[in-house]
């Protein structure tokens, strides 16, 4: 795989964040759940600038960015805070899972974009409630 082609999948990846975050931040109310509603909104606003990163990286090595998908299968039940804080650290996971593969495949300031991405979503993970990994992303490294 190529670098173009990582970087595409990684900004797939990020269309599919985009949408996740607006239907959790939709189900969340500002009212009774100040909190995760920032959290919802702080995440939406990460994964919206990592996404237009992603297009001018795809753009500076001769790629035509994807194109976000109409719409993404979404689990009908996100309703209670709960569901929704542990759906999106399950995005933050897979994103440092993708991200990580873009490091992989990658040098220089790309490489180190999706580090320091792959960190912010490692620890954004835990901060919604996810559980802490010795190898975030790279589950297959745990395992004896």
């Amino acid at each position: 795989m190529s670098v173009l082609d990582a970087l595409q999948v990684t900004l797939a990846d990020e269309h599919a964040a985009l949408y996740t975050y607006g239907v959790l931040g939709a189900r969340t109310s500002q009212a009774t759940s100040p909190a995760l509603f920032d959290a919802m909104t702080a995440g939406y606003r990460r994964h919206r600038a990592r996404r237009d990163q992603l297009r001018l990286m795809v753009r500076d090595v001769g790629g035509d960015p994807v194109a976000a998908e109409a719409a993404y299968d979404l689990d009908g039940t996100l309703l209670r805070p709960p569901q929704l804080e542990r759906a999106a650290a399950d995005l933050e996971a897979g994103s440092v899972e993708v991200l990580l593969a873009l490091v992989a495949r990658s040098s220089g300031s790309v490489r180190e974009w999706a580090l320091t991405e792959a960190t912010w979503s490692a620890v954004w993970q835990l901060q919604l409630g996810g559980a802490a990994e010795t190898w975030p992303g790279a589950p297959e490294l745990d395992r004896p």
